[in-house]
C-alpha cells in the first residue's frame, strides 16, 4: 500500500489537531448507537432480546468494529492515498485508469471503482437525514405528544447545518469539535453505567458468542445483519477525510478515544437490554436518567449534525478527485484552509445534498425506514474497496500473492456477508442509494467516455505549435500589429481557437502567448517559480504560469511581469482568446449512443469556464466559436 504522509503541514498542537479530527471525521460512526441496535431487536427483522442474542449481537459489533474499521480501514486501507487524499477515486487514480485501457481487466477495475463511488454517494445522501432524524425522534421517547414536530424540526437543522458549510472544514470543525468530545465521553460513561447493571456482557469479546448466535438464530439471525452492520457505516467516510487531517492523527483519534467509547456504549446497551428487554424500542436513550434525556436528546442531535459533517466534507474531497480524474465536468471549488489542500467548499454539491436529505426525511418519515436503505451503498462500496486495495497492494505496495489474497479474501468473506443481508432490504427502501448510485454510475461514465471521445477528435485536428508556425512562415500568412494570449491545457499543441481564426480570418497576430495555467498540489507557488516563458520561434511564445491551491490566478498581472524575462508588453492593447466549443451530438459514427451524446453535451454546456477565474479583462477578451461533433 501507498503510505499517506506521517504529518500534515499543520501549526496546531496534537491536542487542538484531535479536537478538530473528531469534529469532522468521526460523527457519522459515532451516532450509530444511536440506532443500530434498536434495528436490530425492534427493526423490520428483529432479533428476540434474550442474554444468548445480546451477547451475540455484541459479539459481531465487537469485530465487526475490531476487523472492518481497525484492521481493514485504519491499519491497511488508509495506507493507500493519492497525494495524501482518500476515498474511491484515490484508489482509482493509484491504478493510474490512463494506462493500459486496452486491457480488459483494466477498464473492468476503472468501472468497478466508478461503481463503488456512485454507490457511496448514495449513501452520503441518506447519512444527514437518517443521523439528524434518529436523534430528533428521541423527542417522542421524551414526549409522545411532540411526534407531530419531528419532521419539520430535522429539516430544519439539515437546512442550517448546510448553510454553515462554507464557512470551511477547519472553522465548522473547531465548533463541532468539543462537542464530539463531549458527545463520546457521554456515550462511555452512559456505557459504564449500563454495564455495571450486567457486567456478563464483555463475555461478548469472545468470539464464540458470535458463532452461538448464529446456530440458535438461523437465517433470521443472518437476516438481521443489515441493522448489526450500521456499527461500521462510517469508514468509507472517515477514509474519504483522510485528505482533510491526514493518516496518523485520525488512527490515534480512533485508538485512544473513539473505539473504547463506542464499545462501552454498545456493552452497555447491551446490558440495559439484559436486564429490561422493554427497552428494545430506544435502548440508547433508555441508557439515561429521567433527569438526562432531554440533554442528551440535545447532545444527540448536534452528535448527528457532526456525523452530517463528515459525510459532506467526504463528499467534497471525492467530488474534487472526480473532477481531477475527468469524470466529472468542473465544479467551483473554494478552498478554506491556506495549510490543507483537503479542506474545501462545493456550494454546487452542497446545496445539492441539501436537497436529497430534506427531501429524504419527508419521504421516509422514520430513521427505521431510513435505515433499511442505509446499508446497501455503503456495504457494496466496502466490498469495492476491498478489490481496489487488492490491486493497489499489488502495483503499488509490491505484496507478496500470498499476503494480498489473504487481505481480499478475508475481509470480502465479511463483506459479502453483510452484504447478502443488506440485499434483501430492497424492497424496503434499499432500492433508493441503488437508483441514486445507478444514476450517478452512468452521468460519470458517460462524461468520461464523451471527455475521450473529445480529445480524440481535438487530437485529430490539432497540429503541435511548431508545424503550425512552419505553416505560418512557409504560406507567409500576414502578421497584424498587436499581442494575441490563447489558453491551452498542452504546450505542445496548438489550440483550436488559434488555428480557427488564422483559417477564417487570414491573419496571425504579431506576437502570440500560448498560455497553461497549472495549478501545484502546493498552497503558495513563490513568485521566482510562478513565470515558465520560453521563446519558440517567429514571435511565438510558450508561457507556463503556475499557481498554489491557495493562489486565485492573476493571467494579467503575471503577463506584465513577463518583462523581466525580455517580453515586453502593452497591457492595455492585449487581446485574450478563449474558444467557445459547441459541441454536436449525434454526429460520430463510433460514438456513444445518441442520449448519451446529448447528456454530455447538456453537461458540457454547464460546466464551468475555466478561464473566468482568470481575471482577464472583458473589454479584452474574445470569443471564437468552435463545433465539434462527438
Amino acid at each position: 500500500m501507498e503510505r499517506a504522509p506521517a504529518v500534515q503541514p499543520h501549526s496546531k498542537s496534537f491536542s487542538v489537531l484531535a479536537i478538530a479530527v473528531l469534529g469532522v471525521v468521526y460523527g457519522d460512526i459515532g451516532t450509530s448507537p444511536i440506532y443500530a441496535l434498536r434495528e436490530t431487536f425492534g427493526g423490520k427483522n428483529p432479533i428476540p432480546v434474550s442474554p444468548e442474542n445480546v451477547l451475540g449481537v455484541l459479539s459481531l459489533i465487537f469485530w465487526t468494529l475490531i476487523l472492518v474499521i481497525s484492521l481493514k480501514y485504519m491499519m491497511f486501507v488508509l495506507r493507500a492515498d493519492n497525494r495524501g487524499e482518500g476515498g474511491t477515486f484515490a484508489l482509482m487514480a493509484l491504478l493510474h485508469p490512463e494506462r493500459n485501457q486496452d486491457k480488459r481487466r483494466r477498464r473492468a477495475l476503472i468501472l468497478l471503482g466508478i461503481l463503488g463511488a456512485s454507490m457511496l454517494y448514495g449513501g452520503a445522501m441518506i447519512t444527514p437525514a437518517i443521523s439528524v432524524l434518529s436523534a430528533v425522534e428521541g423527542l417522542s421517547v421524551a414526549a409522545p405528544t411532540l411526534q407531530s414536530y419531528v419532521i419539520p424540526i430535522t429539516a430544519g437543522i439539515l437546512f442550517a447545518l448546510f448553510a454553515v458549510q462554507r464557512h470551511g472544514t477547519a472553522k465548522v470543525g473547531a465548533i463541532f469539535g468539543p462537542l464530539t468530545v463531549v458527545w463520546f465521553a457521554v456515550l462511555a460513561v452512559l456505557g459504564i453505567h449500563g454495564i455495571m447493571q450486567a457486567p456478563q456482557v464483555l463475555l461478548a469479546a469472545d468470539p464464540r458468542y458470535a458463532v452461538h448466535y448464529f446456530v440458535n438464530n438461523g437465517m433470521s439471525g443472518y437476516l438481521a445483519l443489515y441493522a448489526i452492520f450500521l456499527v461500521s457505516t462510517g469508514g468509507e467516510a472517515l477514509y474519504a477525510d483522510l485528505g482533510h487531517f491526514g493518516r496518523v492523527p485520525i488512527q490515534k483519534v480512533w485508538f485512544t478515544f473513539v473505539l473504547p467509547s463506542l464499545l462501552l456504549n454498545y456493552f452497555g446497551q447491551g446490558a440495559l437490554l439484559i436486564v429490561d428487554p422493554t427497552g428494545s424500542t430506544h435502548p440508547f436513550f433508555h441508557l439515561a436518567p429521567s433527569w438526562g434525556l432531554y440533554p442528551l436528546i440535545f447532545l444527540a442531535t448536534a452528535a448527528t449534525c457532526i456525523a452530517s459533517q463528515a459525510v459532506i466534507t467526504g463528499t467534497f474531497s471525492m467530488t474534487r478527485q472526480a473532477v481531477h480524474l475527468g469524470l466529472l465536468p468542473e465544479l467551483t471549488v473554494e478552498q478554506t484552509s491556506p495549510h490543507a489542500r483537503g479542506q474545501i467548499y462545493m456550494p454546487t454539491v452542497n446545496w445539492f445534498m441539501m436537497v436529497a436529505a430534506i427531501g429524504l426525511v419527508v419521504t421516509f418519515q422514520s430513521s427505521g425506514n431510513l435505515a433499511a436503505a442505509y446499508g446497501v451503498a455503503v456495504n457494496s462500496t466496502m466490498a469495492i474497496t476491498t478489490v481496489l486495495a487488492f490491486n493497489v497492494a499489488r502495483e503499488r505496495g509490491r505484496w507478496s500473492l500470498p499476503a494480498a489474497l489473504a487481505f481480499l479474501i478475508g475481509f470480502l468473506f465479511i463483506d459479502f456477508g453483510y452484504l447478502g443481508a443488506n440485499l434483501v432490504t430492497i424492497p424496503d427502501g434499499g432500492w433508493l442509494p441503488l437508483l441514486i448510485g445507478t444514476i450517478l454510475f452512468v452521468v460519470m461514465t458517460t462524461w468520461r467516455r464523451g471527455a475521450n471521445l473529445l480529445a480524440g477528435q481535438v487530437a485529430t485536428s490539432a497540429s503541435s505549435v511548431q508545424t503550425f508556425i512552419g505553416q505560418v512562415n512557409g504560406e507567409k500568412i500576414p502578421r497584424v500589429p498587436g499581442c494575441a494570449v490563447f489558453f491551452t491545457r498542452h504546450p505542445e499543441q496548438t489550440p483550436q481557437a488559434l488555428q480557427h481564426l488564422a483559417r477564417t480570418t487570414g491573419v496571425v497576430h504579431e506576437k502570440v502567448i500560448l498560455t497553461t495555467v497549472v495549478i501545484e498540489p502546493v498552497p503558495i507557488v513563490g513568485s521566482t517559480e510562478r513565470i515558465e516563458l520560453t521563446e519558440l520561434d517567429s514571435g511565438f511564445y510558450s508561457l507556463v504560469l503556475r499557481y498554489g491551491f491557495m493562489q486565485g490566478p492573476n493571467v494579467p498581472s503575471d503577463l506584465s511581469s513577463c518583462a523581466e524575462w525580455g517580453l515586453d508588453l502593452e497591457m492595455d492593447q492585449i487581446r485574450y482568446i478563449v474558444g467557445h466549443t459547441d459541441l454536436l451530438a449525434g454526429r460520430k459514427l463510433h460514438g456513444m449512443a445518441a442520449w448519451r451524446d446529448k447528456l454530455f453535451v447538456r453537461m458540457a454546456i454547464n460546466t464551468q469556464d475555466t478561464t473566468s477565474s482568470y481575471q482577464i479583462p472583458v473589454a479584452q477578451t474574445m470569443k471564437v466559436g468552435l463545433q465539434i461533433g462527438i
